[in-house]
């Protein structure tokens, strides 16, 4: 998540030894991901119109894994997905991450405000149809998933 008061780039993550996660935004600011947790999900979901019915997906990063961030979840009555540790990633925003990767290394941006105007760009750019289709491919990612008993799939 990226509020609109941060500064857009690619903000670094930082562990502390008793599992309180940090991250540290390029302008040296830093969050807690609790902090990010309190101003962006329930907030999102309101805005959404979700109530308290939805569920909500993550990975196994160790940020989200943490005891705090588990804690923040279950104090919240957030339902969580669950992902077993080293499942295949079927989130499909992976898939337009990748595609963005590959737009904007295509534009060759040679420093922070390029970069950030060209993932602007590339970004508006994505087919919408590319959203469906992805969308529409789920019932048999799943599928595959299942017959790999979890392992490797072409997705």
């Amino acid at each position: 998540w990226r509020q609109e008061n941060h500064p857009e780039g690619q903000p670094s993550l930082q562990q502390s030894t008793n599992q309180v996660f940090m991250v540290e935004w390029p302008d040296g600011r830093h969050s807690l991901v609790k902090d990010i947790l309190d101003e962006n999900l329930l907030q999102s979901a309101f805005d959404l119109r979700l109530g308290q019915r939805f569920i909500y997906q993550q990975d196994n990063d160790p940020k989200h894994t943490a005891k705090i961030s588990k804690e923040w979840l279950q104090d919240n009555s957030v339902n969580v997905l669950e992902w077993p540790s080293q499942s295949p990633d079927l989130n499909l925003i992976e898939n337009l991450w990748r595609d963005l990767k590959m737009a904007v290394h295509r534009c060759f941006p040679s420093n922070l405000m390029e970069l950030e105007r060209c993932c602007k760009e590339e970004w508006v750019k994505l087919a919408k149809d590319r959203c469906a289709k992805l969308v529409a491919s789920y019932s048999k990612r799943l599928e595959a998933v299942i017959a790999a008993k979890g392992a490797s799939t072409k997705y």
